[in-house]
């Protein structure tokens, strides 16, 4: 070690470049070819608690604890001497008999005229409080992980719950139903029949609800809902369901208007269903003293199939969750259900190949299905 770095600058004999070795606030090294020191700083020195001149001629492996031993000759030393230069490498200096200290090491690989390995240069950083970040963020990671997998495990099994309830409830279910159909010829109480048309008006919508969850279910659950695609006709299916709410619906309007010109191929069940949900939320939110329109036209090889209906805007914020599960919005108390119904018709949409699009504004809130009529 030279004397010139003592005493301050622009005294004479200060060597501005050896003090900046020498006094780094980081650990300087130099390696001959078979990894020996042949010169190291006082900071590094420092670090270990040992005399700069005495590090001359030590394996720099040495300075490190077991597994950087191990790691700098099988992985750092192989891989200097090929690539020329590594960055950035964490290793551990053995500070003591249980003691260490991170550091991060850059290296540049020193070759002659016939470039030939001859040595390298490293320089040390201290890493401890950077390792200590990492650790703690790897941490957190980990456990932003786990939370993550338990939640999709409690999810998986909540709605495999769901599947269940809902295939077990069918059975009492059926039996009310046989019940219901007994008790009917076998009465002939006014108050009687009433009683019994109230009790299978609850229970179709028991049986409607218990579809829904297992609709929801199966689609959550991986295997989607299932469809079964035929050529049919598709008019006396949308008519056979406008039917129906005009008749559960008496006081409301509805209009129909169908340009079916080319055969589709559909399933005439969830088609039906479909259109079921959508006309039932029109209902359920639309104006009563408006019409609710049901149109579909075919053209160059495609469906398009909307309800309509007047009354206030759907709010923004609610167009984003509109068909997500569970979403219900502002409804009718009589209207109540599990908000599942738009989530479902836009899972049909999807399985006919097809998409379920909203519009909604001061004019009227429509709902439009396309899918190709193949």
């Amino acid at each position: 070690m030279s004397d010139t770095t003592k005493g301050a600058p622009g005294r004479p004999g200060y060597d501005e470049l050896e003090a900046l070795f020498e006094d780094a606030p980081c650990g300087y090294v130099i390696l001959s070819s078979d990894g020996r020191i042949t010169r190291a700083n006082r900071t590094l020195a420092g670090w270990i608690g040992a005399d700069p001149d005495g590090l001359a001629g030590k394996y720099l492996r040495d300075l490190l604890t077991l597994p950087g031993r191990i790691f700098y000759e099988t992985n750092f030393a192989p891989a200097l001497s090929l690539q020329r230069e590594l960055e950035e490498v964490a290793l551990d200096l053995a500070t003591g008999p249980s003691e260490r200290l991170p550091v991060l090491i850059s290296a540049r690989a020193l070759r002659d005229g016939e470039d030939r390995h001859v040595g390298a240069r490293m320089i040390l950083v201290r890493a401890a409080e950077r390792r200590n970040y990492e650790r703690d963020l790897q941490g957190r990671e980990a456990e932003a992980i786990q939370r993550l997998n338990d939640e999709k495990a409690t999810a998986e099994l909540r709605e495999q719950f769901i599947a269940v309830l809902g295939h077990d409830l069918r059975n009492p279910l059926a039996s009310i139903v046989g019940a219901t159909r007994l008790l009917r010829r076998e009465t002939t109480s006014e108050k009687t029949l009433r009683v019994l048309e109230m009790m299978e008006t609850s229970v179709h919508r028991m049986a409607d609800l218990i579809d829904d969850v297992m609709d929801f279910a199966r689609g959550r659950l991986g295997s989607g809902i299932s469809i079964r695609r035929e050529v049919a006709p598709l008019e006396p299916v949308l008519r056979q369901v406008m039917a129906e709410l005009e008749v559960a619906q008496p006081s409301r309007t509805f209009v129909c208007d169908l340009a079916l010109k080319e055969p589709v191929s559909f399933d005439e069940g969830r088609i039906g269903q479909l259109v079921s949900n959508l006309l039932g939320n029109a209902v359920a939110h639309g104006d009563p003293r408006g019409p609710i329109g049901l149109s579909a036209s075919t053209a160059d090889g495609r469906l398009t199939l909307s309800v309509s209906n007047a009354g206030e805007p759907i709010p923004a914020a609610a167009m984003e969750r509109l068909f997500q599960p569970f979403f219900r919005g502002e409804v009718r108390q009589s209207r109540q259900g599990l908000g599942l119904g738009l989530h479902i018709a836009s899972e049909i949409a999807r399985a006919h190949g097809g998409q379920l699009t909203v519009r909604s504004d001061r004019t009227e809130t429509r709902f439009t299905l396309t899918m190709p009529c193949r």
